[in-house]
């Protein structure tokens, strides 16, 4: 028996809601839906899918994985890395080609990051390009069947909103955000669930006119255990360091990043008591250059290939230095620990950045040749380490994993599907700077909603409404096959009922609260 958490208000079990929801009206398929295998009798099958830009998205997936096995009501998970099922040149241009940019052209990732901060930008090539390269997954996903869908990177949340759109899939999705900020390459339509690192993120989505109910704050998924006690004591002696000098964390990333040679070469001339561990992930070179650069200072060193020991490090660290990937940041924060802010990526991991160094749960080296004095300065002033600590556990979420994967179970009810033209809406008030509110009245968006739950249902403009009779003072509207056949030969009026007749499925006619 599920625990009462799981349980809606009429005492039904999470499972029984959501086979409800598949086997109900809301939005029948004219597939018809595969037979539901014997395993699945007693709970919900679960896809997270994620892709392997970096390790941040492969983390967050696992993380939510780990809170999905707690949890009775979901009887099997299933995680797949979507680049490993594509083409070499595929994964090539999307996971080597971005970091080459990275080590090479930064600007370049700047400039597509702000180029595509506004939703519905993509071009219709790139969304084509997309799909002609993912077809096996697309594949592997309708002969897994799942029930609900959670997406930890843009490109799958991309691929399985098509999928829901042309009735390919009948599952829940839920989108769950990476970095502090919101980036417009992650919203797209239609969809269930929307999850965010911070309450900002969720106000500046919901100014852009998606309904309050479909998006949550909910933190970035991070690996469990980061906000648990440790035995400081036997960690220090694991990795033989002194119980009464602090540690200093100095962290290349899972694949090891050059620039940590330099921030060891200059914390070597500290004038501070200290220790540092130094993590140089998978990049032997580098763990070889550093160990030379250590050689006379060993005692206060401790160099590191990749390990799996990082929550008992930063849990035993006064002070991260590092990138601030949104995975990295977020395990520091449910963790506790300080941050030294080194090279950010321009786009997300400045954005990051600001909100941690705004927080005061981070300082930020902008000068590469003056990363050993920051460091020196933080250490001369333990009070400030400890007033940075406590503002990283304020804004911490250790339970982020645990949030979205109880948060992906609530059936709102059907997915959320936004009308073309309300896109352009969104994409024009992002792009202005402006609330969707202040929009021009034509412009301006409505939502339909479940009379009698309240749930948004889609989005569109007002003057979307005004062919099927709807004022500035209607609270509903009925929406009949008939109604829409006599606008279907209308141009102007083709998206709304293409809106409307999916929200019918195959009901002949419903009432729409409007919101």
């Amino acid at each position: 028996m599920p625990p009462p958490a799981e349980l809606d208000r009429t005492g039904r079990s999470a499972a029984t809601r959501w086979r409800n929801w598949l086997s109900g009206s809301a939005a029948p398929t004219s597939r018809p839906r595969p037979e539901v295998p014997s395993e699945r009798a007693s709970g919900l099958r679960t896809l997270i899918l994620a892709a392997g830009v970096g390790a941040g998205h492969n983390q967050a997936g696992s993380a939510i994985e780990d809170a999905l096995a707690r949890i009775p009501d979901v009887a099997q998970v299933l995680r797949i890395d979507i680049l490993e099922t594509t083409n070499e040149a595929f994964q090539k241009l999307y996971d080597d080609g971005y970091f080459a940019l990275v080590a090479e052209a930064p600007w370049v990732v700047g400039w597509g990051y702000d180029s595509q901060d506004s939703p519905f930008k993509l071009a219709p090539l790139v969304q084509w390009w997309d799909q002609l390269n993912t077809t096996a997954v697309v594949r592997r996903i309708r002969a897994y069947d799942p029930d609900l869908v959670i997406c930890t990177h843009f490109l799958p949340a991309r691929l399985v909103a098509l999928m829901l759109a042309r009735r390919q899939l009948r599952a829940s999705l839920s989108v769950v955000t990476t970095d502090y900020d919101f980036q417009g390459l992650w919203l797209t339509s239609p969809f269930n669930h929307f999850f965010v690192a911070r309450e900002e993120a969720h106000e500046h989505m919901v100014s852009l006119g998606v309904p309050r109910d479909r998006v949550m704050a909910s933190g970035i998924p991070v690996r469990p255990g980061l906000a648990d006690p440790v035995d400081a004591a036997a960690v220090r002696k694991r990795f033989h360091l002194d119980p009464k000098l602090p540690v200093v964390l100095i962290s290349a990333g899972a694949s090891g990043g050059g620039y940590t040679l330099n921030i060891v070469r200059q914390v070597c001339r500290s004038e501070q008591a200290f220790q540092a561990v130094v993590v140089c992930g998978r990049n032997e070179t580098l763990r070889r250059q550093v160990e030379d650069a250590v050689r006379d200072s060993a005692e206060k060193f401790r160099v590191l290939g990749y390990t799996n020991e990082m929550a008992d490090l930063m849990r035993v660290a006064s002070l991260f230095v590092g990138k601030p990937g949104g995975l990295s940041s977020s395990e520091c924060m449910a963790a506790g620990l300080p941050m030294a802010i080194i090279n950010p990526i321009p786009g997300q991991e400045v954005r990051n950045a600001d909100f941690l160094v705004e927080e005061g749960a981070a300082v930020r080296c902008n000068y590469a040749t003056t990363v050993g004095y920051k460091i020196d300065s933080l250490l001369a002033d333990p009070e400030r380490l400890r007033a940075m600590a406590a503002n990283a556990r304020r804004i911490g979420r250790p339970q982020a994993g645990r949030t979205v994967a109880k948060g992906s179970l609530e059936v709102l009810t059907q997915p959320l599907w936004i009308s073309r033209e309300a896109q352009k809406a969104m994409l024009q008030a992002s792009e202005e700077d402006i609330p969707a509110a202040d929009l021009p009245e034509e412009r301006r968006l409505r939502t339909l909603t479940d009379p009698a739950t309240g749930a948004s249902l889609a989005v569109v403009t007002r003057a979307q409404l005004q062919p099927l009779g709807v004022t500035a003072w209607s609270t509903s509207v009925r929406v009949t096959r008939k109604s829409l056949r006599a606008l279907l030969w209308q141009p102007d009026n083709l998206d709304v009922v293409v809106t409307c007749r999916w929200l019918l499925g195959e009901e002949r006619s419903r009432l729409f609260g409007l919101g």
